[in-house]
């Protein structure tokens, strides 16, 4: 795309070195964080990731006007017909994705503020008359850091105490980057009551800060990590965990086999998979009831959305495996990255596990709040 302006070479040299600078942005807030500078890390954190996101949408923008103008070119030469007042300038070319992107920005980053609690309600025979109805409370990829801190950790935590969870689960990347300063972070989820625990596996994320560091933050935030592992809550449900595929390059996953591990849990009582990739295998889902996942942010930025669906079938929201399984994807409770979502609100998701007769197995729509 030719550029619609051409400035003088003062402006150039400003423009190249602020290319620069945002290309390297990701290192130069590492070494900060790594060097305890904050406050420089916290602000190149912002700038940066915001532009990668300004970036993302503007071109993805021009590309889409770019086709436009190709169709209407091509259908103007077929039919030999004058759609003039339907084209756009080199100049509009460059100046409509710009305010456009400029506006969903902005836009985008007081959505990435305004959690949703998404609602499923899943009535099965495997949760007891005594029982009666279980609470789980999801929370995924809150990415917990430079830009996610003590704020936006509190509004979650206020959505998560509203439900009176009887069980709070993370399905990975609750921490993001160095965890030098999280510890009053940690003791706030913590805090977090609960009937029956707080259970969570890891997610890429865990890895790529370090393993022992966010295994330890997680346990202090009074989570049981599940890697690899099941475990029954006696007269209740099964729960079980495995940690995410990163783990394998850097060899700190352990070899167990999901199918062996699902097949130890009774089967009588309702089980829970929880796993951070929306990854399946036919072989392992008639051992679970209802898999959560996360990971994806549902693309975060749409139309990266798109990009995601080639790589995941299910991206977002509540989908049947079979006869009596379920999986669920978080879009996310946080952000990664640019501190922008759009068409993906972040969540806080409520399932409800409610007594059936023996036999019956349904959920009910989703509702919003």
């Amino acid at each position: 795309m030719k550029r619609a302006l051409v400035p003088g070479p003062k402006v150039n040299a400003v423009v190249i070195l602020f290319m620069v600078l945002m290309v390297f942005t990701p290192i130069i807030v590492r070494l900060l964080e790594r060097n305890d500078l904050l406050a420089p890390a916290r602000i190149l954190a912002y700038v940066g990731y915001i532009w990668m996101g300004f970036l993302f949408l503007f071109f993805s923008l021009a590309l889409a006007l770019d086709v436009y103008r190709f169709i209407l070119d091509a259908v103007q030469r077929s039919f030999n017909a004058d759609f003039s007042l339907l084209s756009l300038s080199k100049t509009q070319c460059f100046f409509v994705p710009l305010f456009l992107a400029v506006g969903i920005v902005i836009f985008g980053f007081f959505e990435a503020l305004n959690i949703r609690t998404e609602r499923v309600i899943i009535r099965t025979d495997t949760i007891t008359p005594k029982i009666g109805q279980l609470k789980i409370v999801q929370i995924s990829d809150v990415h917990l850091g430079l830009i996610i801190g003590e704020s936006r950790l509190r509004k979650m935590i206020e959505h998560i105490k509203a439900e009176q969870p009887d069980i709070l689960v993370s399905t990975g990347d609750l921490v993001d980057g160095q965890m030098n300063n999280l510890s009053g972070l940690a003791r706030m989820i913590h805090d977090i009551p609960t009937k029956y625990g707080k259970y969570a596996v890891t997610g890429n994320h865990e890895f790529y800060a370090g393993l022992k560091d966010a295994i330890k933050f997680t346990a202090d935030a009074g989570f049981k990590v599940l890697r690899g592992e099941g475990l029954n809550i006696p007269g209740v449900m099964n729960i079980a965990g495995v940690d995410d595929p990163t783990g394998k390059r850097y060899d700190l996953t352990p070899n167990i086999s999901e199918k062996a591990m699902l097949s130890k849990l009774p089967r009588e009582y309702f089980t829970l998979l929880l796993k951070h990739q929306p990854q399946l295998n036919k072989a392992e889902s008639e051992f679970f009831d209802l898999q959560l996942s996360g990971h994806t942010h549902k693309g975060q930025i749409f139309p990266f959305s798109l990009i995601v669906k080639l790589f995941y079938r299910h991206i977002n929201g509540l989908a049947r495996l079979g006869n009596q399984s379920y999986i669920y994807v978080s879009r996310g409770t946080g952000t990664w990255g640019p501190p922008v979502r759009f068409l993906a609100p972040p969540e806080v998701t409520v399932i409800e596990l409610v007594h059936q007769g023996k036999g019956n197995y349904q959920t009910d729509p989703k509702k919003n709040t």
